[in-house]
């Protein structure tokens, strides 16, 4: 079933309350177990409804703190044991950051790169080399747009996404030839809770958009998409706009 499939095994959502993240798990729920991995695994009744009555045969809350790079390794290291072989894995979690503060505050900056590129890096560092061990498997990692070329009004965000999307693309290419599947997604402006109260971007999407995109990528075994993909063109475009008008760009 390779190439219409995705792999078999338990679904593992790192980030058990993102809007993308829970669109993909639903799509992927029929007949699978899910891992919803999240601060405050005890309030995940909501999320945990959500996917058996889209037909997971079991839903497992557990606690993750991305941000505590030293249980990484222990935290996966149990899932694999007690859950057995892992298929798809989706990186969803993440800060938007306050780049006001942010310019302020070293402590705000770091925070930011901190959980989404640090965390990312430490969190797939660590599930590389599980999902190496069993063979196969697939990871979910979203990068963004804004780290395509990083613009002045959302300079820290965009440099933690620039290092994750390095970082993840040279990992796509070390997992080459192991049987584990890497997808770098490129979303542009998604509407939904983390970006609420701000002015829709050009081209905006929707967390199910974005998953419709996520879970074709990842049957296909695209090694990365844009969301949406006229991002693509545009961007390649973009990198050729002069600094002078690319500095005064809003978010």
């Amino acid at each position: 079933m390779r190439g219409r499939e995705v792999d078999e095994g338990a679904i593992l959502l790192l980030g058990g309350r993102s809007e993308m993240g829970l669109e993909i798990a639903q799509r992927l729920a029929p007949g699978r177990e899910v891992i919803l991995a999240a601060r405050r695994s005890s309030d995940l009744a909501e999320e945990q409804a959500r996917l058996e009555r889209a037909g997971a045969t079991a839903v497992h809350p557990v606690e993750f703190d991305a941000d505590d790079l030293a249980s990484h390794q222990p935290l996966l290291e149990k899932l694999v044991a007690d859950h057995g072989r892992i298929g798809v894995v989706v990186l969803a979690f993440g800060v938007l950051g306050d780049q006001a503060r942010a310019e302020r505050d070293p402590a705000a900056a770091v925070a930011v790169l901190h959980t989404d590129f640090v965390a990312q890096a430490s969190v797939l560092t660590v599930l590389a080399n599980l999902l190496r061990a069993q063979g196969s498997g697939q990871i979910a990692v979203f990068s963004s747009v804004a780290g395509v070329r990083v613009r002045r009004a959302n300079y820290v965000y965009g440099s933690a996404k620039a290092g994750l999307d390095g970082f993840a693309s040279g990992l796509s290419d070390a997992l080459h030839g192991t049987g584990v599947h890497l997808l770098l997604v490129r979303p542009g402006f998604v509407i939904g809770h983390m970006t609420q109260g701000m002015d829709p971007a050009p081209f905006s999407v929707t967390p199910d958009r974005v998953a419709t995109a996520v879970v074709t990528g990842l049957r296909r075994r695209s090694t990365r998409i844009w969301v949406p993909g006229i991002l693509r063109p545009l961007y390649t475009i973009a990198r050729f706009v002069p600094q002078a008008i690319w500095r005064r760009l809003p978010r």
